[in-house]
């Protein structure tokens, strides 16, 4: 029973993007914004979430300097830490959901373990690239510590804060909140996001939005 069907994974590729190309309205984003809202397209299927995605200011920039100096790379879940391609960074993601001490600490507080884990993040905090596509209480917690940590000592809060937030929890409760909450205060903290509005998301689109700055910076562009 042959099927036919394009085997070559470059032409797969070629083919999916110029797909979405000529299916997704891009012209409201920059060259280097495009590629993450294909690649965002690409992890979803739908076009129509094109018109969702937000960038801050500085995103894009931000977060290609980051990546090209080895930053960390935090994420609430290991489904996102997975969808991180391994050949294009230098040290593995960093992922505290099942660190025993996240679990010793939500069950202490009675919060979910993605909350728990924000906490274990302040050492490599500095200059990381947040990904978060799963866990809506995970970016308001991560909302919550840094507006703390503004209010409590500026100065330390420049050095601290995270070079990139990219945002994009999926879900029915909290999830469509927590990234308008991002969008919402993005720039009273001076952070840079990217992030898709509404319920949409997920593991695999966070990761995809991480992966389309990492081809980037190498060059791989459609």
């Amino acid at each position: 029973m042959p099927f036919d069907y394009i085997i070559d994974p470059k032409k797969i590729e070629e083919n999916s993007f110029r797909t979405i190309r000529e299916q997704t309205d891009l012209s409201a984003f920059d060259d280097q914004q495009q590629q993450v809202v294909m690649r965002i397209v690409h992890s979803i299927g739908m076009p129509e979430v094109a018109d969702k995605v937000r960038f801050s200011t500085a995103a894009c920039e931000q977060g290609l300097a980051a990546l090209k100096n080895n930053a960390p790379i935090l994420c609430d879940v290991e489904m996102v830490k997975q969808g991180i391609t391994k050949r294009m960074i230098q040290q593995p993601p960093l992922c505290f959901l099942n660190d025993s001490r996240t679990v010793a600490l939500a069950a202490e507080t009675g919060e979910t373990r993605s909350m728990a884990a924000v906490k274990f993040w302040r050492e490599t905090l500095p200059g990381s690239v947040i990904v978060i596509g799963n866990a809506p209480t995970a970016l308001f917690r991560l909302l919550e510590n840094l507006e703390q940590l503004r209010d409590t000592n500026k100065a330390e809060y420049q050095r601290l804060k995270p070079a990139l937030i990219i945002g994009m929890p999926v879900g029915f409760i909290g999830a469509a909140e927590s990234k308008q909450a991002l969008w919402d205060v993005h720039k009273e903290l001076d952070i840079e996001c990217i992030t898709l509005l509404g319920n949409q998301g997920g593991s695999a689109v966070s990761s995809a939005a991480c992966n389309a700055l990492l081809r980037i910076n190498r060059g791989e562009i459609y």
